[in-house]
């Protein structure tokens, strides 16, 4: 809305301007407010299916209670290193995953291999997403600054795609399965040690 500024000039007697006066309009400087700016609309979160992949993933952010070493920070830090590795399989982005796993990390290096692989040459996965149903630990150090931690956790169906879009395996959902996980608390962060199902699967 265009708002006016206007000075007021006196009249003379006779109720007009001198004449060398400008009119009251003419000495009325005016001023625009400036457009209002469009928001950017944020690109819609679009998950990987048989055409394609997934599309504008969020990438997981690390709670505040995971950067604690206490029972609360290890299990949330627990929660959190399942949430990249829903991440990697959705994106083949697995830097999340490396900043929270040891190099040392086994399963680590196992998943690594699998979503690199799979995301490479128009290649992609489709679903996977790990759900953690429940996450305990006793908090007694097991080596200096290391912990256990136990994981009841199940992964969804899983589809791997071709690059010419054909599908070349699927997956079903996986039973819910106890996973127990060693990390370690160093410079004021957890990182996941090895990370093993309790029992082998049949």
């Amino acid at each position: 809305m265009a708002i006016s500024l206007m000075s007021v000039a006196a009249c003379s007697a006779g109720g007009a301007p001198p004449p060398d006066t400008p009119s009251s309009e003419s000495q009325s400087p005016s001023t625009s407010s400036p457009p209002s700016a469009t928001p950017t609309p944020t690109p819609s979160y679009k998950p990987a299916d048989a055409t394609g992949k997934a599309q504008n993933v969020p990438v997981p952010e690390l709670p505040e209670a995971a950067k604690a070493e206490t029972k609360e920070g290890l299990e949330a830090f627990a929660r959190y290193w399942y949430s990249t590795l829903s991440y990697a399989y959705e994106t083949g982005d697995i830097e999340p995953l490396e900043l929270v796993s040891s190099p040392t990390c086994v399963s680590c290096g196992r998943v690594k291999e699998v979503v690199q692989g799979w995301n490479s040459g128009g290649r992609w996965l489709s679903g996977g997403k790990m759900v953690v149903e429940g996450v305990q630990t006793n908090f007694i150090e097991t080596t200096s600054a290391e912990y256990q931690v136990l994981i009841q956790v199940y992964q969804d169906a899983l589809s791997y795609y071709r690059g010419d879009k054909t599908l070349d395996e699927k997956t079903e959902r996986s039973p819910s399965t106890g996973d127990i996980m060693i990390a370690s608390y160093e410079s004021g962060a957890w990182r996941a040690v090895t990370v093993e199902h309790l029992a082998k699967s049949r």
